[in-house]
């Protein structure tokens, strides 16, 4: 844990971390773990996110045009006053799966649906992280069980129902056990959305394994994005434990 903390650090800080990056943006949307030879091994997906620093209040363009005709060189300069305290996010990760027998099923810190590494889905949440802490959240892929998973989608929720992706930088980060680890920063200020499909990973046939760059926000939540992908699974209201 302390060395994929020191990881996330350098990598915030642009450091040379000794491991070539794949970043997934609008240029490039799609990488192929085929071809980075990412098929072996337990891949690690970790979600990590910080608050956006308060930004000033913006003067509306009447008061801008007042200032443009009513100089006044002998005012003190007023400094923007910092915005709201920063909000205390609750982000979420999560993975829609759909195995090649056809089951199907999700993956996420609410209810029994942490998963499981060792038998099918072989997928498994590691921790619920509540706070945004340094090291995140992180989920585990058993990527020698790759057969057996069809398509797999990477998602990224508000659990209180607050809407503050705009509010947040947050990453999404596949750490292959061999080959570049691929990331997703999810930089789009969706002030209203409460969920983001980030990264789809599916199975192509013949040993092809395509990683594409989703990041599509909606205004609701995991049965939003099932109908979004077709997954067709049944929806009910989760909550936390509390105290967990």
């Amino acid at each position: 844990m302390a060395g994929l903390l020191d990881l996330l650090r350098k990598a915030d800080r642009g450091l040379d971390v000794g491991i070539e990056r794949i970043t997934l943006d609008r240029k490039r949307r799609t990488v192929s773990l085929t071809e980075t030879g990412a098929l072996a091994g337990t891949m690690q997906v970790n979600l990590h996110w910080t608050a956006r620093e308060a930004e000033p209040p913006r003067r509306s363009a009447r008061e801008q045009f007042r200032a443009l005709l009513n100089p006044n060189p002998f005012r003190p300069v007023t400094l923007g006053q910092a915005g709201s305290e920063p909000l205390a996010v609750d982000l979420d990760l999560g993975c829609l799966y759909e195995m090649t027998d056809g089951s199907k099923g999700v993956i996420q810190p609410l209810g029994p649906y942490m998963g499981d590494l060792h038998h099918s889905p072989y997928i498994r949440l590691s921790r619920d992280d509540r706070s945004g802490a340094p090291t995140g959240e992180m989920m585990y892929i058993d990527m020698d069980k790759r057969d057996q998973f069809k398509r797999l989608l990477i998602f990224v929720y508000i659990y209180d129902d607050t809407p503050a992706f705009d509010r947040t930088h947050a990453v999404v980060t596949l750490f292959p056990t061999s080959g570049p680890r691929i990331e997703v920063r999810l930089d789009e200020r969706a002030a209203q959305a409460r969920s983001c499909a980030v990264l789809l990973i599916e199975n192509k046939g013949d040993g092809e394994f395509l990683v594409t760059r989703e990041v599509r926000y909606v205004y609701g939540f995991q049965a939003e994005l099932d109908r979004l992908y077709g997954w067709g699974l049944q929806w009910q209201r989760g909550f936390k434990p509390v105290g967990s």
